[in-house]
């Protein structure tokens, strides 16, 4: 299950906030019984990219042995 604060990972690209699968963020609220996340997508200097409402299909959890990866985002 998906809880505030966890970090998840991005599984489908999002091409009207330039974010792409694979992205990782942080869930800020999850919307009744899992129903929805409001997740916050933040730029590794700290620049707010875009909080975007998700359902649980657009979602995961990191899975043990990945990495992140860096990647400029276009404005």
């Amino acid at each position: 299950m998906i809880e505030e604060l966890d970090r998840i990972v991005l599984t489908q690209d999002l091409p009207d906030y330039n974010l792409k699968s694979g992205d990782v963020r942080t869930v800020m609220l999850v919307h009744g019984e899992n129903e929805g996340y409001e997740v916050e997508f933040v730029a590794l200097t700290g620049e707010r990219l875009a909080v975007v409402s998700l359902p649980p299909s657009q979602l995961r959890h990191i899975q043990r042995g990945e990495i992140a990866h860096v990647r400029m985002v276009e404005a």
